[in-house]
């Protein structure tokens, strides 16, 4: 029911009842009681239903949730101090603290250089219609809250990538990059994979993939400079 709204330009219940199956009172309940429908939809004076944040390319709206979000040959043109303005302007709209006591600013800067040399490195890709979001912070009351150090979001996937300035691996950690997964589903839909990743931006020739605690899933890890053997697990681009 949210991808029927996200992905439309308006739709009424009872059209949501006629695609889903499901019986238009159940619908009526939900619009009005289920999280994701409460805190990012919203319905217009025609009755129609839209979402906050669109299910289709670009995603319109989601730039209202993130420090940083556009495309990524905009992000690959600007310099560090462009980038970085922008940057804090986003993060002060959506309430991101800035406090920079714990070199908040230079973690920033760190993530940025690594993902310039993914870029890099994918070079030999049509990148052109990938978007790239910063600080993505989604907070709704309780029940909706989805945070990401950096989205990389393809036509088909969408890479989550949690960023430590760190070279050793924490089992803390690899679940603070896991948990928000299921949540990303929801918001970009079924048309999308959704790939999180740990990313350890003081270690070095880092590649592996880690059996979550307590889980069979595994993560992948990685330092900052083997992040694209990530992407070429799913786009082959080495060959």
């Amino acid at each position: 029911m949210y991808s029927l709204i996200c992905s439309s330009d308006g739709i009424k219940a009872r059209d949501i009842a006629r695609y889903t199956g499901a019986d238009k009172t159940v619908i009526n309940r939900l619009l009005y009681s289920a999280p994701f429908i409460h805190e990012l939809c919203y319905r217009d004076s025609g009755y129609r239903w839209h979402g906050l944040i669109r299910q289709a390319h670009p995603h319109t709206g989601l730039g209202d949730f993130c420090g940083y979000y556009g495309p990524v040959t905009r992000f690959t043109g600007q310099s560090e101090d462009e980038w970085m303005e922008e940057l804090k302007a986003g993060c002060r709209q959506i309430g991101r603290n800035l406090n920079d006591t714990r070199g908040l600013f230079h973690s920033f800067r760190d993530a940025r250089e690594v993902m310039l040399g993914l870029f890099r490195d994918l070079e030999a890709l049509d990148i052109s219609s990938w978007e790239i979001c910063f600080e993505l912070r989604i907070r709704k009351s309780r029940h909706v809250r989805i945070y990401a150090d950096v989205l990389v979001i393809t036509m088909d996937r969408v890479f989550s990538l949690e960023f430590k300035m760190k070279d050793v691996i924490d089992p803390g950690e690899e679940l603070q990059a896991a948990k928000y997964a299921r949540y990303l589903d929801i918001i970009f839909g079924p048309e999308y994979e959704v790939i999180p990743a740990l990313v350890l931006t003081r270690a070095s020739d880092l590649y592996t993939w880690q059996q979550l605690p307590h889980s069979t899933a595994q993560l992948p890890v990685c330092s900052g400079d083997m992040l694209f053997n990530l992407f070429d697990e799913y786009y082959s681009f080495l060959g």
